[in-house]
C-alpha cells in the first residue's frame, strides 16, 4: 500500500521523537518516499542528520536555507505528498493547527497539504486529559485530520497514563489503513477516460496521426480504478497493457471515438479527455495505395467532430477534464479551450518544457480552472494522474 507513495514526516519538540527514526525507516522500508520537517524544539530531541540519514532526504526545518538563500517551500511540498504525518504531536501543534497559526515551517506545510493528514499525539497524562487539547484533538477531527491515539503506560514524567505516542509498527499500520481509505473514495462512480492517438487513413496503407503514446491517459484510468471507480476507456492505437480493473473499447479514428464517447458519457459520472484526437481527417480516403507520381500531390482535409466540446454542451453535472499540449502562449490557449469547450478543469502542458510531452513517463503539468492555476514539479505520468484524480474529487 504504500510503494511509490509520498509522506511528509512531521517531527515536534516531544521526547518521543526519538521513535521518529525507527517510524521512518518503516515507512521507507515498506516502499514510501519520506520527506522530514522539524520544528525548531525538535532539534533538541533528535538530530536532523539521523532523520537525514534513515529518510535519505535534506531535512527540513526553516522557511529558507539561512547558507545559500534557497527557499523551502511549504507550499510544493503540500502538493507533492500523498500522505502528511505529525508524528510526535505535542499539545502547542495540536493547539496551533486547530486555530490555523503558521509560525513555522510544520504548520505552514500543514495549511497548505491537499492530501489527508494525521497526527501521533505524545504528551503527560494530564495534558493530554485537559480539556483543551481534548477541544483541539476534536476540532482537528472535525477538519479531517486523523488522529492515531496515543497508548498509555510509563511518561516521560515517570507517571503512568494514555499519552505515550503510538508505536511506530501501529502508526504505519493507521497510514495504510488511511491510504486504503482514499484509494476506495470513488467507488460507486463511473469515469469515461479517452487516451492514445487517432488514425486518419489516407488509403489502405497511409494514415495521419500524432505522436502520442497512450501514457497519461492510461495512467489516470489505472488512478480512478484504484480509487474504487468504475473504467471505461476508450483508446486509440497504443502497445500499452490495459490497466487492471479497466474496461477497454478499442477505436482507430476521430469518428470511432466521438461515437463512443457519445454513446457512453451520459452513463457516467465525469470525464478525462487524455486522447490527442486528431482535429482533420482526408475528406476521402482512397480503395487503393495511392502510387508515387512524378508531380506534388494535394490532400483535401475536413474538421473532424470535436469529442470535447459534445461532451462539455451536454455535461450537466458530470465532471469534465481537459488536456492542452501547447508550443506557444500555452497559458492563453488552454484557458480558452477551457472556456470553449465547458470543461471543469484543464490539464496543460508544453512541448517546451523539459521532461514533459509524448512518450515519455514524466510529466509537466499546470492544473487551470476558473479560479486557480496550480502549477506542478516534474513528476512522474503516474503522480501526475494522482494529482488529476485529487483534483476530479474536489470538484465532486
Amino acid at each position: 500500500m504504500l510503494k511509490g507513495k509520498h509522506i511528509i514526516l512531521g517531527i515536534t519538540g516531544s521526547i518521543a521523537a526519538y521513535k521518529s527514526a525507527v517510524l521512518c525507516r518503516l515507512l521507507v522500508s515498506a516502499g514510501a518516499e519520506v520527506k522530514v520537517v522539524m520544528t525548531p524544539l525538535a532539534k533538541q530531541f533528535i538530530t536532523p542528520l539521523t532523520m537525514a540519514t534513515v529518510s535519505q532526504h535534506p531535512i527540513l526545518v526553516d522557511f529558507f536555507n539561512p547558507e545559500n538563500g534557497e527557499w523551502n517551500s511549504h507550499v510544493k511540498l503540500g502538493e507533492w505528498a500523498d500522505l502528511y504525518l505529525i508524528a510526535p504531536a505535542t499539545a502547542n501543534t495540536m493547539a496551533k493547527m486547530a486555530t490555523g497559526v503558521a509560525d513555522n515551517l510544520l504548520l505552514t506545510t500543514y495549511l497548505s497539504a491537499r492530501c489527508p493528514v494525521a497526527v501521533a499525539p505524545a504528551m503527560d497524562l494530564d495534558m493530554y486529559a485537559h480539556v483543551a487539547t481534548q477541544r483541539n484533538i476534536e476540532q482537528l477531527r472535525r477538519d479531517g485530520v486523523h488522529i492515531v491515539e496515543p497508548g498509555s503506560g510509563f511518561l516521560a514524567s515517570g507517571l503512568v497514563g494514555k499519552g505515550r505516542m503510538a508505536e511506530p509498527e501501529h502508526i504505519v499500520e493507521a497510514v495504510s489503513a488511511i491510504l486504503e481509505e482514499k484509494k476506495k473514495s470513488l467507488e460507486g462512480k463511473h469515469f469515461l477516460v479517452t487516451a492514445g492517438a487517432t488514425i486518419e487513413p489516407i488509403d489502405p496503407v497511409r494514415f495521419i496521426s500524432n505522436h502520442s503514446s497512450g501514457k497519461m491517459g492510461y495512467a489516470v484510468a489505472e488512478a480512478l480504478s484504484e480509487r474504487g471507480a468504475e473504467v471505461t476507456l476508450v483508446s486509440g492505437r497504443t502497445s500499452l497493457a490495459t490497466p487492471k480493473g479497466v474496461k477497454r473499447v478499442d477505436v482507430l479514428s476521430a469518428e470511432d471515438m466521438w461515437q463512443e464517447c457519445v454513446a457512453r458519457f451520459p452513463e457516467c459520472d465525469g470525464a478525462v479527455m487524455c486522447a490527442a484526437v486528431a482535429d482533420y481527417t482526408p475528406s476521402v480516403v482512397a480503395e487503393q495505395k495511392l502510387k508515387k507520381g512524378d508531380s506534388d500531390m494535394t490532400l483535401e482535409l475536413r474538421r473532424t467532430k470535436d469529442i470535447a466540446a459534445t461532451l462539455g454542451a451536454n455535461k450537466g453535472k458530470r465532471v469534465l477534464v481537459g488536456f492542452a499540449m501547447e508550443t506557444e502562449h500555452e497559458q492563453q490557449n488552454a484557458v480558452g479551450k477551457l472556456e470553449r469547450k465547458n470543461f471543469d478543469f484543464i490539464v496543460l502542458n508544453s512541448l517546451r518544457t523539459e521532461g514533459a510531452g509524448f512518450r515519455g513517463d514524466t510529466n509537466v503539468v499546470t492544473l487551470i480552472d476558473r479560479e486557480h492555476s496550480q502549477p506542478l514539479p516534474l513528476m512522474s505520468k503516474h503522480e501526475v494522474a494522482e494529482k488529476i484524480v485529487d483534483k476530479i474529487e474536489e470538484f465532486l
